[in-house]
């Protein structure tokens, strides 16, 4: 085998050239260990233990022993990239692939490019092709963009000579082509010309495909063909495709005779990809016409053959047509899939929403004398798509009642819109049905269940459904954790929710970081910055890669505490951790230093947002505006609503509700209310906050008279306000001097109305009463909180009893307290 001589050649050349060890060669650790040099005591340690008999015999036993030695981690750690480049080097190519990956995916360990390089050309040997493509994926997510000269050159210099080295540049090229990086796909493809390897047709499939919608895609076929290619079918099917796409209809029907011409068999593929084509154009007809060719040259369609019509037909609103292809469909042996059923859901949802769909429903049930089941169920998958469950549920009863037994598209169908629609109890029964009648319920079906029971509180009976599939031997994944240990965080305590977490996550066979984000963010929420603290440190322990949300939850956390130093430093170590900062976590720390008044911060944070390629949102616009107005700067704040709206962001009412309170407080009640009408003709419905914001102003910063007037108005308009309305207004009347009579019949229309009095509510107006010394209307207030059975509590008491002396109303102490003992008050 070339691999181990060509590996000892690699490291032993630059030893005997005069120029420098290029920066690609494997470091002087790498190169002792490939020429059996002395090797520091950890490195020999490790290779020790895959030369110990019986482990050496079995791999995976090995591997077993050494995730679990917790002195070979200890040691595995201490040693950098060059000198596990040196153990990759010396072992087996078995071994050397399950070393890397234990390394990367057990420890976390991040590996050289060399180690990547060689793992890869180890997979290639042992045509692990999948394996290779997942491999060399996670390689260019970490590398990126524009990475193609640099590993190009690593390849070309450093594994020239290895047997597996075809096979690796054609994967590399065909990954680049894969995750959408088409121009390091084409330098790759262009440096394996350069190194006379030879390019699959697999990977110029991939990179045509990418090319598909540019000018550059018919020289990129001729090519193919000059370099000695036979162009597959499914090369041609992507040229064909490419060409629709470009809406070059004649040169790809031009194509198709081409192809007929050179004798080619026809191919089913080109004409299910021309008559999609023609159905994305709006012409049908067309593409019904290349379905008859179908027939004539002897292909018999397929169900995609038909899906292309069927979706054709119903998105240019002929469902009638579409059903009597389903019909001819089964004629000829084929089963409708999920994907007819979808199409046809779609179709009836553009029908629903024109208010047609009942009647074509109607129209079907009479035009066929005995509906059968397909009928029945694309009828059900068009009402529940439109949101008509019971509608569905009433054709599965008339479905029943004719002997007809529903299928698991309908059950499956009916079940979703049950979750969805939050008939969580019908949706159980349903269930259960369907396990009686011989259908087993799927994962999908589980975990929407579990989803929705979780989401109502029903904890308890999502974790038995949880057991009940592994019972019935249901993989299970993290969805569902995730969704139990929500549910148990909204709804249960947090120390339920941390003791279900803990289970999850000390046996170490779930380490999802989704899970850790979840219950970092609600102890966030309880305000236990301590604990979230600590879980976070429990991830990098762990090797898990925190994520973007799990910094936002932090930085929330430090902002509601005022440790703006510690969120900054957060927000800072984002980009260190390889990850980019979204508009949560711009937006989130902008709010704190606008509730802290720093508008330097706040704009040096807008600029690099926008560095960032993150345009701000309502939201965002809404902070800055805050901490404009906030530093008096108003007019800055009302320019930054008119660029919002210059840009197409509507601002929502907390926008609105921000800018009106700051005019309010400057006593600009003109523009506040200019504000008002500019919502209004937005359409954006002041909310009770903005009525609250508008009468509170006026009672605190400008004339009563004005704030009575505005509540008239808005009562007039049977404007729906708040009881911060009432209660501001009151409170003002009692304050300033005006109308206490007023006061009382704004207080009687609060009871009536509905809105619950408290003696808070009480001992507001008494209080502002007794410092204006209005004894006998304070009087009034208390006797008609004892009438409403609302109890006083003793502060309040004590209020009115010292207003009374120092009046020198002595009667009406008599009578408070009178009052007070029958209430079981007595002072001291």
């Amino acid at each position: 085998m070339l691999r181990s001589t060509t590996r000892r050649h690699r490291f032993l050349t630059p030893l005997f050239l005069n120029k420098p060890q290029t920066l690609s060669s494997f470091s002087a650790a790498a190169a002792a260990a490939a020429t059996d040099s002395p090797q520091n005591d950890s490195v020999s340690r490790i290779l020790g233990h895959f030369n110990s008999p019986p482990l050496r015999h079995s791999t995976k036993l090995l591997f077993s022993y050494l995730q679990s030695n917790a002195s070979f981690k200890y040691e595995v750690l201490e040693l950098g990239p060059s000198e596990i480049d040196a153990i990759i080097e010396k072992l087996s190519s078995e071994n050397a692939i399950e070393f890397f990956f234990v390394l990367q995916n057990v420890f976390g360990f991040k590996h050289s490019r060399n180690s990547q390089f060689v793992v890869a050309h180890c997979l290639a040997e042992k045509k692990r092709s999948r394996a290779l493509q997942c491999h060399l994926q996670r390689v260019l997510q970490e590398e990126g963009s524009g990475s193609a000269p640099t590993l190009c050159e690593l390849l070309s210099k450093s594994f020239s000579g290895w047997d597996s080295n075809i096979m690796v540049w054609d994967m590399l090229t065909f990954v680049y082509s894969r995750s959408d990086m088409v121009h390091d796909a084409l330098f790759a493809l262009e440096k394996m010309k350069e190194s006379r390897v030879r390019p699959s047709i697999m990977t110029y499939n991939s990179l045509l495909h990418n090319l598909r919608q540019r000018d550059t895609m018919q020289d990129f076929y001729d090519s193919i063909e000059a370099k000695g290619f036979l162009p597959t079918n499914y090369t041609n099917s992507i040229f064909l495709d490419g060409l629709c796409r470009q809406s070059l209809f004649h040169e790809a029907v031009a194509f198709l005779r081409q192809l007929q011409e050179k004798h080619a068999e026809p191919c089913l593929v080109w004409f299910n990809t021309l008559m999609s084509g023609f159905c994305r154009l709006g012409s049908v007809d067309t593409a019904k016409s290349f379905f008859c060719k179908m027939f004539k040259c002897g292909l018999v369609p397929d169900v995609y053959s038909y899906n292309i019509l069927i979706h054709g037909l119903c998105i240019t609103g002929l469902p009638e047509e579409a059903l009597d292809f389903t019909k001819d469909m089964e004629k000829h042996g084929l089963e409708p899939d999920q994907v007819t059923y979808n199409i046809f859901s779609k179709g009836f949802r553009q029908l629903g929403m024109m208010g047609e769909f009942g009647e074509f429903t109607k129209k079907m049930l009479r035009k066929e004398a005995n509906p059968d089941i397909l009928t029945y169920t694309i009828l059900i998958c068009g009402h529940c798509q439109i949101g008509n469950v019971e509608e569905g549920f009433r054709l599965r009863e008339d479905m029943l009642s004719k002997g007809l037994q529903l299928n698991s598209i309908s059950y499956r169908v009916l079940f979703i819109s049950l979750c969805k629609s939050g008939h969580i109890i019908e949706a159980l029964e349903l269930l259960s049905e369907m396990e009686k009648v011989g259908f087993k319920p799927d994962l999908f079906m589980y975990s929407m269940i579990i989803h929705s029971l979780c989401k109502i509180g029903e904890v308890q009976k999502a974790v038995e459904l949880y057991n009940e599939m592994s019972m019935k031997r249901i993989i299970r994944n993290s969805f569902l954790h995730r969704s139990i240990l929500l549910g148990l965080c909204q709804k249960r305590t947090i120390y339920e929710a941390r003791s279900y977490f803990n289970t999850l996550t000390n046996s170490d066979l779930v380490q999802d970081v989704v899970l850790y984000n979840i219950i970092i963010d609600r102890y966030i929420k309880l305000g236990n910055m301590g604990e979230a603290v600590e879980l976070f440190n429990k991830i990098s322990e762990k090797g898990i890669s925190p994520t973007v949300v799990t910094f936002n939850s932090l930085i929330n956390g430090y902002c509601k505490a005022g440790k703006l130093a510690y969120a900054k430093k957060l927000f800072d170590a984002i980009k260190k951790h390889d990850l980019v900062p979204t508009i949560v976590s711009y937006t989130t720390l902008m709010n704190a230093f606008s509730e802290a008044g720093n508008i330097r911060e706040i704009f040096v944070l807008l600029d690099e947002m926008k560095a960032d390629g993150i345009e701000p949102n309502q939201v965002t616009y809404t902070v800055v505006m805050k901490g404009l107005c906030k530093n008096g700067q108003l007019e800055e704040s009302d320019r930054l609503l008119k660029d919002m709206l210059a840009k197409g962001l509507y601002p929502d009412q907390i926008s609105y509700n921000t800018l009106i309170k700051c005019f309010c407080k400057e006593r600009n009640f003109d523009r506040a209310f200019q504000l008002h009408e500019e919502m209004v003709k937005l359409n954006v419905q002041p909310s009770c906050a903005t009525y609250n914001i508008l009468i509170n102003g006026f009672c605190v910063y400008g004339d009563l008279g004005e704030a009575e007037r505005v509540f008239n108005f808005l009562q007039e308009q049977n404007t729906r306000l708040s009881k911060v309305a009432y209660t501001t207004l009151i409170k003002a009347i009692c304050v300033k001097g005006g109308d206490v009579e007023r006061a009382m019949v704004l207080f009687l229309r609060m009871a009536e109305i509905g809105f619950e009095i408290s003696v808070r509510d009480y001992s507001a107006v008494i209080n502002r009463l007794c410092k204006r010394f209005l004894l006998h209307e304070a009087m009034d207030f208390f006797r008609l909180m004892l009438w409403n059975s609302v109890a006083p509590d003793q502060p309040i008491c004590l209020v009115m009893v010292d207003s009374i002396n120092r009046a020198g109303y002595f009667r009406a102490e008599f009578q408070l307290y009178a009052l007070m003992t029958k209430c079981g008050l007595y002072l001291g």
